[in-house]
Formats: structure tokens, C-alpha cells, sequence
């Protein structure tokens, strides 16, 4: 039998074989150059990955296929199918449409593509047990559909009882849909699947029609869905940073306490968060679920609320545009709070401007990591903002991991973007935008309660980091168009 030596040995040996390999290698790259040229974003990232498939082609283009190459036109396809330019028109056959809050946010709706709706209640669900209390409750009560996606699920004691309850509802006549994220959800054994599937359950990973290792096109394994939304019956949704996993309620003895935040929305925005799922899912497995909207909507409450679907699919990078504006219009305090704190130059641009304009701008991080180089790049990041007078805080009662953002008065957000590039370009995201007083100040005395258990960093510990990790953390800053 031949070993591997043998198989080297004979390649190298005939030259031919080597350069037909070395011209393949070359050949891509050079496509791939023409391809960033016509579709670059920054110059900077440009530059890199054409001087990099230019010297090294090997393995540049491996990772260019896997990180750089963006194509999600099918996507696109599908969501002008599915109607997305029609949900305003939609909304206002139902008289739902807060008119004077839309065209007070015109960034965010037309970024959207739907309006403020009125007539929702609005919940804020601080941590774990209140969140998945509240959504289990909400399961139990489902009679027609249940719509169910997160980043993240695991086959631990949580994920256990997310499928039990499921079951349930699936045995009692309820349609019920599962999508997760290949990536995120890695672990799920197929033993998991089958369980679901057996009870009649509809369970997709989001790239299962769409392979990472293929022979033809790009990979797709740098971008995932990153969305946390539950449905059910149209008429109630629940979003935010909690995953499907005991760390999530605090169990895990690494993090202890697990500081997150997710919403409850009952009412018109129910079918803004359905619509979206409704779109991953016709892309994830090419299947087209019922759109047909309801005669009626109930209206349980009377908040204001915008559904706002991100991801690499828009033409523009919709996601940072929404916040730079809201970061533009500050004017008396902007309170960030994310566990993953890598922003662009834009991004850092308009802080330091609101801090010169005189706002109180706060940024609430995480003060131990779960990953360490998004940790570190975001300790770089933290201290360029302090350097530029921006209020950094370490949370201290266990792992944040929320993304919430407050500015003055007026809007607050709540969902699944982290302060990074990934967040804003990469994944496909859901953030929920509240402008009525309620929340507002719901999110408020929220925030108050959470800077009271931190620390700010002041100027002395960013001067007095050591050499060594002063070097790690802007190494990592090197990465940050990637985290």
C-alpha cells in the first residue's frame, strides 16, 4: 500500500502536477480580486485581501471563499417574494401605523422597510427565568402555529424542556417550526432533530440547503443567523440575547449570574418578528410557509414598535446606519450596552462626536470574557473611548451579555446586534426599536439598576496595562473587521 509520503513524493516529482495546482490557486485568486474590486466596501479591506491573494494564494483564497465572499442574492430574491415592500401597505390596510413616530425615525422605517406600529404590549424580561418563564407560558397557550429560532440551542436540561414543550403543543395540533444556526448550534446531536421530527415538528438548520464545503460557489460559514425569536399565533413574539442553554439562566459556574435581557411584544409587531422568520425560513429550506395576513390584529396595549431585520443580504450596511443616526441625533445621553464592543470607524466617529457635542455617552461591557479575542480587541476599543472621554463600565455581578441601547428620551432598542462589525455586516440580526415613554423608562430604570453594579475604568488603568497585554489587545484590534 501507498503511504502519504509516497503519494507526496510522486506529486512533487512531476512538475507538471505542481504547476497545474499552483496555476488552479492563482486562477482563483485572481477571481476572487476582481470579485472584492467590484464588490468592495472599504478600501482598507480591499487592499488586504488582494495583496494577500496576490503573495499567498494559498490558502488566501480558501479563506476568502470561506470569510470574504458574499453572496446572498437568493436571499434577497426571497424576501422580495415573500413581500417585504409590501408590509407597510399591509400595515396601513390595518390602520396600525404609528405615522407621527415613523416619520419622527425616517432612518430606521426606511432601513426596516416597515413603520412603527401601534397598539402593542410591550414586557421587558431582565434575565433567564423571567424570559423563558414568559415564553414557555407563551408556548403553552399556542393553538395554531408556534415559530421558534435561536443561535444557539443545546441539549442540556434547558434545550430539554424547549423540546418537551414543543412536543407538547406539536401532539395537541399546533404547527410548530424550529430553525437554528449550524454554527451555533454545532453541538445538537441528531438525536435532538429526530426527537422533534418524530412528533411531526419542522426542524431546519439555517444553511442546510446551502453546504459549507461545497464544490461550487461560496462557503457561507461566516455568516449565520443570529436571531432569538419565538412566535405564537401571530399574536405574541419574544426577542433579545438569551440563547437555549443553562448558562443562560445562570447555571454555568464559569459566568455564574448570566445578565441578559429579551422583550415580550404582543400585539401588530408579532407579525413583524413572523414575516422575518418567515423569510430565513423559505431560505433555509425552501419551503414557503402561509403569509396571508389576519382580517383582524389585536391591539392589547398602546406602544409604538418597529421590527428591524439586519444582515448581509441588505445592499447597504443598514444595520450601522440605523445607529449611527440615532448616535448623530444624541444630544443629552447615549447609553450602549453590549458584551461585544468592536466598532467601525464610523461608529467611533460619531461617539467621540456626541461626547464633543456634551453627551453623556456610556458604554456597559462585560468584566470577564467568554471569548477572548473579541475580549481583548474590545479592551482596545474601550480604551481608544476613554482616551476620547466616553464613560467606560465593567459589569460586575456576573457575565453581561445584553444588547440594549438608550438615547435620551427618545428610542431604545432591544435584540440580538452586539456593538461589532459581525453584528452590523456579517450575521443576519433582529433588533425591536421602542419610542413610546413606557419603555422608554422601563429600559431606563433598567440600565440605572445595572450601572450600579459596575465599575467605570478611568484613565489610570488604561495607562497602566502591561506591555504584553497592551500588544495583545490591539493584535486583536487587527481582527476586528472578522469578530
Amino acid at each position: 500500500m501507498y503511504g502519504i509520503d509516497d503519494i507526496l513524493r510522486a506529486i512533487i516529482a512531476d512538475l507538471h502536477i505542481v504547476a497545474a495546482i499552483t496555476a488552479a490557486f492563482y486562477l482563483l485568486a485572481l477571481v476572487c480580486a476582481v470579485r472584492e474590486v467590484m464588490n468592495s466596501r472599504t478600501s482598507q479591506g480591499s487592499i488586504a485581501w488582494i495583496l494577500a491573494l496576490a503573495l499567498l494564494p494559498f490558502p488566501t483564497t480558501l479563506l476568502y471563499l470561506v470569510i470574504g465572499w458574499k453572496a446572498f442574492d437568493d436571499y434577497a430574491t426571497d424576501r422580495i417574494r415573500n413581500g417585504r415592500a409590501a408590509r407597510p401597505l399591509r400595515a396601513k390596510d390595518l390602520a396600525l401605523i404609528d405615522r407621527e413616530t415613523s416619520q419622527k425615525w425616517p432612518v430606521q422605517v426606511k432601513v426596516s422597510e416597515v413603520p412603527f406600529l401601534n397598539g402593542n404590549d410591550v414586557e421587558l424580561l431582565v434575565d433567564g427565568r423571567a424570559t423563558f418563564d414568559s415564553i414557555f407560558e407563551g408556548i403553552a397557550k399556542a393553538k395554531e402555529y408556534l415559530l421558534v429560532q435561536f443561535y444557539i440551542v443545546r441539549d442540556d436540561r434547558l434545550g430539554q424542556e424547549l423540546a418537551e414543550r414543543l412536543i407538547e403543543r406539536a401532539n395537541a395540533g399546533v404547527k410548530v417550526y424550529l430553525l437554528y444556526d449550524d454554527i451555533g448550534s454545532t453541538g445538537m446531536p441528531k438525536r435532538y432533530r429526530a426527537e422533534l421530527r418524530k412528533a411531526g415538528i419542522k426542524v431546519a438548520g439555517f444553511n442546510q440547503r446551502h453546504k459549507f464545503l461545497r464544490v461550487y460557489g461560496p462557503t457561507r460559514i461566516n455568516y449565520r443567523n443570529h436571531r432569538k425569536i419565538v412566535v405564537v399565533d401571530g399574536e405574541h413574539a419574544w426577542v433579545g440575547g438569551h440563547n437555549v442553554g443553562v448558562e443562560y439562566l445562570g447555571e454555568n459556574l464559569r459566568f455564574g449570574r448570566w445578565r441578559d435581557t429579551h422583550v415580550r411584544v404582543s400585539g401588530p409587531a408579532a407579525l413583524g418578528c413572523a414575516l422575518l422568520f418567515r423569510e430565513d425560513w423559505e431560505w433555509a429550506t425552501g419551503e414557503t410557509l402561509p403569509s396571508t395576513p389576519p382580517d383582524t390584529v389585536a391591539t392589547p396595549g398602546d406602544q409604538s414598535v418597529l421590527v428591524m431585520g439586519s444582515g448581509p443580504a441588505d445592499k447597504l450596511e443598514e444595520c450601522a446606519i440605523a445607529f449611527t443616526d440615532i448616535i448623530g441625533r444624541a444630544r443629552e445621553r447615549l447609553w450602549i450596552v453590549s458584551p461585544y464592543f468592536v466598532p467601525d470607524t464610523d461608529i467611533r466617529t460619531a461617539l467621540f462626536a456626541a461626547k464633543l457635542r456634551g453627551v453623556d455617552v456610556r458604554v456597559m461591557l462585560p468584566n470577564e470574557p467568554d471569548h477572548k479575542t473579541v475580549w481583548l480587541a474590545s479592551i482596545a476599543h474601550a480604551d481608544a473611548m476613554i482616551e476620547h472621554g466616553v464613560s467606560v463600565y465593567r459589569y460586575q455581578d456576573g457575565f453581561l451579555h445584553q444588547k440594549v441601547v438608550l438615547m435620551d428620551d427618545q428610542i431604545a432598542t432591544v435584540g440580538s446586534v452586539n456593538f461589532d462589525n459581525r453584528s452590523f455586516a456579517i450575521n443576519f440580526e433582529i433588533t425591536l426599536w421602542f419610542a413610546d415613554g413606557k419603555t422608554v423608562a422601563d429600559v431606563e430604570a433598567m440600565l440605572v439598576e445595572d450601572f450600579r453594579l459596575c465599575r467605570q475604568v478611568d484613565m489610570a488603568e488604561v495607562k497602566g496595562r502591561s506591555l504584553p497585554m497592551r500588544f495583545l489587545t490591539q493584535a486583536a484590534r487587527l481582527l476586528s473587521p472578522l469578530l
